[in-house]
């Protein structure tokens, strides 16, 4: 059975973002991925991004927006973004919020530019 220890999970982070990895297929896990997602009060500008698979989010803490026009969700609301659906993550509090997040593995997403990425964080 693999364990991914607090202090040794792997963490990457963007602008305003801070991903922690739970389960991927680099940690042993064929078909799931999951992370804790921190994001902090500082705006971020993404542009929509989709996936190709559904992803659910789950509101540890604060209040945040998943999709562009999209509702507000608190600590306690969970919520799946529909593979194709637009997806873009904000925090609307005045506090820093954490969502953890499922998806299974082998994903690919697509930017607003077209350009296809599958995430470190999920590999």
């Amino acid at each position: 059975m693999p364990i991914t220890r607090a202090a040794d999970a792997p963490q990457f982070d963007l602008p305003g973002a801070r991903f922690t990895v739970q389960a991927a297929p680099s940690l042993g896990s064929k078909g799931l991925c999951t992370w804790r997602l921190r994001l902090d009060t500082a705006p971020r500008n993404d542009a929509p991004h989709t996936l190709d698979r559904d992803e659910v989010f789950m509101v540890l803490s604060g209040t945040v927006q998943l999709t562009p026009d999209g509702e507000k969700l608190e600590a306690g609301d969970s919520a799946v973004v529909l593979a194709g659906d637009p997806i873009q993550v904000r925090n609307l509090g005045d506090t820093d919020a954490e969502l953890y997040v499922a998806i299974t593995a082998g994903f690919t997403g697509t930017m607003a530019d077209g350009t296809t990425v599958q995430p470190p964080w999920a590999q």
